[in-house]
């Protein structure tokens, strides 16, 4: 009886730490202090080290920036405003002239909230002064300091707004950067439907020295520490800068970024900064080292990675290329874009379970085309992989059901002994062939998969504000009357009712509350999660009576 209770305990304290992720009191984050910011100092500042960026950190003394150009050509006009702005199908983005950076962009196939379907999911932002810019340029190792096209360098376009035309597949965005000699082409291409960027800064040094030059790529954000709350999903996955080596993926905490920045060489990286469903990447290209860095000013945080240094002839042309993404988590295309950006989609430690889980709900849409319904069908899926194992548990609890009487008898005949009770209950069990754990072992073996599912339903951006039917319209937020949970609670004290009570008063009374916390715990999970448990508990009620009702046929 002692292994019993064991087993209950760990099952009700792991019930109570998933519970916990969306249990979690409101707490107030320290408020950031404004520090005054000089803009041109601190633009100054973000620039990468000049140093070979493989071989040496970013930091440390800078040589002075090219701020102002002057176009040579005359064939390219300037703007009339200091912003270009691109439409895609999937995409409304301003790209602004200093720098040539992204400044804004606008997701219009994801409303910020249903009830407002016009007013889409921002990204990039420049807002007050908190802004979120995707940032590229190139940096020179002249000695003395040559022209440089950096983010703080003035670009010119030939036209004020682009946008993708019908029939189109792909809208191309040049931006031109001239000064003593040297010019550069900054090339946006976008892609219909599509949210990775292709990015190509071309160098032609029309100068009589070598130009030895490197790219970088730079995200800049304005730092909001997340507030927890129960009632905001949001909330609970991870906001902030992540950086790839090539092989691992790094959530890197701002905080800690002021007192120890982040600074390494890997090849085949990239740097992210991520948010529920959304996220903006930038992805250097080549095989070769390339230098991240990513620190904190008490404001913002800035990752940057800075490639190695190329040095371009007189008269000769160099061309960099590199991908950005700006858009929603979705794995497929974050796989287009590069290796292990789909890690962006975080489905925790249980990883290696979620992701067939996601892949086999994207298989059953394709044929249902409602993810309320293919939540159903896929929880009816599991549930009929593990038949066997919870038909050997059904039973064993189904025989321990009939026990009932003789347990009850045994436990007046030495409620004064509690040692002499465990020894009948054992030899009672041996006798009759019944594992009275074996009806822990089915739930135990669902944790995993229900913890998987939650972060499934939490993280995958294809269930956000995914409608099922009637008043669901929002899987991913929870059941706005709470008629899923208090279905899930009635199914859940049905199933109990089948099952044999414990024969230890304490363990009944733990059994008994259960569907009572459940149900008030997953009226705050999201509905897609309850409308699995639901239909799990549906199903293992039907198996349970089915089992119960056949062994009663039996003894008859």
């Amino acid at each position: 009886m002692d292994n019993i209770r064991v087993i209950l305990w760990a099952l009700f304290a792991s019930l109570l730490y998933v519970s916990y992720m969306v249990w979690q009191q409101d707490y107030a984050p320290e408020p950031v202090t404004e520090i005054p910011v000089d803009a041109e100092a601190q633009a100054v500042a973000d620039l990468p080290a000049v140093a070979a960026p493989a071989d040496t950190a970013a930091g440390g003394d800078l040589p002075p920036a090219a701020t102002q150009s002057t176009p040579d050509s005359a064939a390219t006009p300037a703007l009339t405003s200091n912003v270009v702005n691109v439409k895609t199908d999937v995409l409304d983005i301003d790209i602004s002239s200093k720098g040539a950076t992204l400044v804004r962009a606008d997701l219009t196939a994801y409303p910020l909230n249903k009830d407002n379907p016009d007013v889409p999911v921002r990204i990039l932002n420049s807002d007050n002064g908190e802004h979120y810019h995707l940032r590229s340029g190139l940096r020179s190792a002249a000695q003395p300091a040559a022209a440089e096209a950096t983010h703080l360098a003035d670009f010119v376009a030939r036209a004020d707004e682009f946008v993708l035309a019908d029939g189109d597949d792909e809208l191309v965005i040049p931006l031109i950067w001239e000064q003593d000699g040297i010019r550069v082409e900054k090339t946006y291409t976008f892609k219909r439907g599509f949210y990775g960027i292709e990015l190509s800064q071309k160098v032609t040094n029309n100068s009589d020295a070598p130009y030895p030059v490197f790219p970088y790529l730079q995200i800049q954000r304005f730092y909001v520490p997340q507030e927890r709350s129960m009632f905001n999903v949001d909330s609970y996955s991870f906001d902030g800068p992540v950086v790839f080596d090539g092989d691992s993926y790094e959530k890197l905490d701002v905080e800690d970024l002021e007192e120890e920045p982040l600074n390494g060489n890997y090849t085949n990286g990239w740097i992210a900064a991520i948010q529920h469903h959304f996220l903006s990447a930038a992805v250097p290209q080549g095989d070769e080292p390339v230098a991240y860095s990513g620190v904190f000013d008490g404001r913002n945080y800035t990752v940057t990675s800075s490639s190695p240094i190329v040095t371009v002839a007189p008269g000769a042309t160099e061309e960099f290329t590199s991908n950005l993404f700006v858009g929603p988590k979705l794995q497929g295309q974050l796989d287009e874009v590069s290796d292990g950006l789909s890690l962006t989609v975080d489905y925790g430690i249980l990883a290696l379970l979620a992701q067939p889980l996601f892949w086999l709900l994207q298989q059953v849409h394709k044929f249902v085309g409602n993810w309320g319904w293919t939540i159903i069908i896929v929880t009816f899926l599991i549930k009929l992989a593990f038949y066997k194992l919870t038909e050997t548990s059904g039973r064993s609890m189904a025989k321990m059901r009939k026990l009932q009487p003789r347990l009850k008898a045994l436990q007046e005949r030495y409620k004064d002994d509690r040692q002499a009770m465990s020894a009948a209950l054992m030899d009672l069990y041996k006798r009759e062939k019944v594992n009275p754990a074996a009806g822990c072992l089915p739930m135990l073996v669902q944790i995993p998969f229900f913890i998987a599912f939650y972060w499934v339903l939490l993280e995958s951006v294809e269930m956000r504000q995914a409608p099922f039917m009637l008043w669901i319209t929002d899987l991913s937020s929870r059941d706005p009357y709470f008629v899923l949970p208090l279905l899930m609670g009635g199914a859940m004290f049905v199933q109990q009712k089948l099952n044999p009570a414990p024969p230890d008063p304490v363990q009944a009374k733990v059994m008994s509350i259960l569907p009572v916390v459940f149900t008030v715990f997953f009226a705050f999970f999201p509905a897609g999660l309850v409308l699995y448990w639901l239909t799990n508990s549906v199903l293992s009620v039907l198996q349970q009576w089915k089992i119960n009702k056949a062994l009663g046929a039996d003894d008859a």
